[in-house]
């Protein structure tokens, strides 16, 4: 078995993954917790993240890398953020030592666009980015990163010239759960997925995306009035929000644009869909994979062997 060269972090705001990477790359061991930065700051960065190596028996003075909320104000060390536009490959000098630690630990930057209007940050989907994308020309990109908070980022080769955050994975989860939707999604889980649905709210919220508030309502009124099922409205909340979201993204980019899906699971196989029904040309890569090769870019930037 290859020894083991540094250990990889993605501290999310809600999820902590852990790998212990080895000296040819492979993935020695893993953990995975719901220790985000929110349960971290309560009981400490040092102390989940020690638990965690202890468990994986890492040796004394291997170095980590970590990407994510541990970075951000509230978290473990504040890193910054790189300014755009700027290269991707910015984030990797700019890595924070985490003092009073024994070990070698560094926190990766986020990334900000500061423009008075439309001011916007990201922290931990940079490294996806970084990870997804490599360092090697890509001509002009357009990079979606979906999630709670999808990330859309515009890449020309190697440089980021933008990105944009939709609330996405939050609204569907705010309407469905806190507005009148609420009753005409319940009971959806138990019903088999309407593809139908969201691929027509899709199509919808695309092609008319300032009627998005009504076009959300016919989730009850199609209920109410032709008795649609609850996995049909639930199909039309989630296909308006994602059309809507694809239709934003895309709004100013430019003919020709290549559209890069970073994603896995679920939200994997939506997008997948979504952009298959708008006939949208896409490349898709997990984003484990990619979070893990730019944590390990990072790595053998910082520590060469």
């Amino acid at each position: 078995m290859t020894n083991p060269a540094y250990v990889a972090v993605d501290w999310g705001t809600s999820s902590f993954r852990l790998w212990l990477v080895g000296k040819d790359g492979s993935i020695l061991a893993e953990r995975r917790s719901g220790e985000g930065m929110t349960s971290a700051a309560k009981i400490g960065f040092s102390t989940v993240l020690s638990g965690h190596l202890a468990a994986i028996e890492a040796p004394e003075g291997l170095p980590v890398i970590v990407c994510g909320m541990a970075g951000a104000k509230q978290g473990w060390v504040e890193a910054g953020y790189i300014d755009v536009p700027a290269p991707l490959a910015s984030i990797l000098t700019a890595a924070v030592r985490v003092p009073g630690e024994s070990r070698d630990i560094r926190i990766l930057p986020g990334l900000a666009q500061r423009q008075m209007a439309m001011p916007d940050v990201m922290r931990g989907e940079e490294t996806q980015l970084l990870g997804a994308l490599g360092g090697a020309g890509t001509g002009a990109q357009a990079v979606c990163m979906p999630g709670t908070h999808s990330k859309w980022v515009h890449v020309t080769n190697t440089e980021v010239t933008g990105f944009s955050t939709f609330m996405t994975g939050e609204l569907f989860d705010a309407i469905s759960k806190h507005t009148i939707l609420s009753h005409a999604v319940a009971g959806a889980e138990e019903q088999p997925a309407d593809a139908a649905a969201f691929e027509a709210a899709v199509l919808a919220a695309f092609a008319r995306p300032g009627l998005a508030t009504n076009l959300l309502f016919t989730a009850r009124s199609g209920q109410l009035l032709h008795g649609i099922s609850a996995a049909a409205a639930q199909a039309r909340l989630s296909g308006t929000l994602i059309g809507l979201e694809i239709a934003g993204a895309l709004q100013d980019a430019a003919n020709g644009t290549d559209i890069t899906l970073v994603a896995s699971g679920r939200l994997q196989a939506l997008y997948e869909q979504a952009f298959k029904t708008l006939s949208l040309d896409f490349t898709a890569i997990d984003a484990d994979a990619a979070v893990r090769r730019g944590l390990s870019a990072a790595a053998e930037a910082i520590w060469p062997n």
